[in-house]
């Protein structure tokens, strides 16, 4: 299984709202900057992730995007999900009508199995999560500007 960019950026552009939690609203062109997205394809990521209930948009001069809900309440999952629509590794296991041959096919299952684990894995990674793992990132990976002593 491949995710789109419509995943990939999603959820690179729900950590930096995560990682602004409380200093407001995040301006769309500052999101798009600051994560090097086209500020016209993000806005189009914004909006099934504001359908989702995960993004709440604030109007006005000092208006923007903000997480919905606490960063520990939020999942990768339900951020790929609301982009990218059902998980399931193959057609048969989203929609048990697309194949005659469900009943008897041991293959099937294992496809159901893929399914769950992506699911369970997406599931148990929060955005709090990922918070702390860029924090660590950053504590660790100096520019090389600074570890030079320039």
């Amino acid at each position: 299984m491949k995710l789109s960019t419509r995943g990939r950026y999603g959820v690179r552009a729900m950590l930096e709202l995560a990682l602004n939690t409380g200093s407001g609203p995040v301006p769309l062109r500052d999101l798009a900057s600051k994560q090097e997205i086209s500020a016209k394809y993000l806005e189009q990521l914004l909006i099934p992730l504001k359908g989702a209930g995960l993004v709440k948009s604030v109007r006005g001069a000092r208006g923007g995007y903000l997480l919905a809900a606490d960063p520990d309440q939020i999942n990768l999952y339900d951020i790929v999900r609301s982009l990218e629509g059902p998980l399931a590794p193959v057609e048969c296991v989203q929609d048990p009508q697309y194949c005659d041959r469900i009943g008897g096919c041991t293959v099937h299952l294992v496809w159901g199995d893929m399914g769950n684990l992506l699911v369970d894995f997406l599931t148990g990674i929060t955005l709090s999560e990922l918070v702390e793992r860029q924090k660590e990132k950053d504590r660790t990976c100096l520019p090389a500007a600074a570890a030079n002593g320039a």
